[in-house]
């Protein structure tokens, strides 16, 4: 046992001393990237580092952090129940809005890609809007106003199958399916935009070969050549497809208000930025990020191994 322990520790002193010298050998490179990764450190990694401290203790800005152990935790899962209504109305937009929306894109990307050169830059101009064009959810709350001069509510009246105009805004019922409706036409963002650089990449000699080796139709196509080639553009679109479903925030405070009736419309970045920028109680709102961050990587882990079997 001891000469297996000195071996392996020789072994790993060995292999310490050859990538010292690699890195020694490449040391303008790493000079180079030494400004991305200073900045990388302070504006992405530090900050998460800071709010995981920052959720075990009670922090309201005002006095000096105080150390708490677990109590934000047990508190937003055992006591608060409108953190639990976030988290089904998150997981409800996640489920239904994350994989159509990742689909939509990749289809109509597919679909795009078969256009003439000039037909395909204004089509994906017109799909890729909607994602830029910032406020241009509120056309959707011209189109659901709850009088009569909204287009739905006067569309439904004229046909006879409402008799009053509905708020739909503010009925509980209808404020989360609205609001999943419009995520999903802003969805088109830049995962869509790398599904049709990925396609446009993708060698078109692989298809000839494809066929002489026996695909038959353009779904075998689809399955055996073009997601295999595309699986970096196809794992980048559903990191950002998780990260704009679970980050769902300013389309239901614009458009059902906040707080939103009955809490029908609540999210958990609606939660976190009640607590952080409307409470300051910075404690319990970086408890909530905590908890988003966990549910997103562990989210984000499920789609890689499926996307790994893609095209095997």
């Amino acid at each position: 046992m001891k000469e297996y322990f000195s071996k392996y520790l020789m072994l790993r002193k060995h292999n310490m001393k050859v990538a010292w010298k690699k890195a020694k050998r490449s040391k303008m490179c790493y000079l180079f990237l030494a400004p991305y990764a200073i900045i990388f450190t302070l504006f992405n990694i530090l900050p998460v580092v800071t709010s995981i401290c920052f959720s075990f203790t009670y922090y309201n800005i005002l006095e000096p952090p105080r150390f708490i152990g677990l109590q934000n935790y047990i508190s937003l899962i055992l006591q608060d129940d409108v953190f639990l209504t976030g988290i089904k109305n998150t997981f409800m937009i996640a489920v239904i809005t994350g994989p159509l929306g990742y689909i939509m894109s990749f289809l109509f990307a597919w679909l795009i890609n078969e256009l003439p050169r000039w037909v395909r830059s204004v089509a994906v101009i017109i799909f890729y809007a909607p994602s830029i064009a910032g406020n241009c959810y509120v056309i959707f709350s011209v189109f659901f106003r709850g009088d009569a001069y909204g287009y739905v509510n006067a569309f439904l009246m004229n046909l006879g199958l409402i008799d009053a105009p509905i708020l739909w805004f503010i009925n509980p019922t209808y404020m989360l399916p609205i609001c999943m409706v419009v995520i999903l036409w802003m969805s088109l963002g830049t995962g869509f935009l790398s599904f049709v650089a990925g396609l446009q990449g993708v060698d078109r000699s692989q298809f000839e070969a494809g066929y002489m080796d026996g695909i038959k139709n353009r779904w075998q196509e689809l399955w055996y050549i073009t997601l295999p080639n595309m699986k970096p553009m196809l794992m980048f679109g559903a990191v950002m497809a998780i990260t704009q479903s679970f980050g769902v925030c300013d389309v239901t405070m614009a458009l059902c208000g906040y707080p939103s009736t009955d809490y029908a419309a609540r999210t958990i970045v609606t939660h976190l930025f009640d607590y952080g920028f409307s409470r300051f109680e910075m404690g319990y709102a970086s408890a909530i990020a905590t908890i988003l961050f966990l549910m997103m990587i562990l989210c984000n882990k499920a789609i890689q191994s499926m996307l790994r079997r893609v095209g095997t």
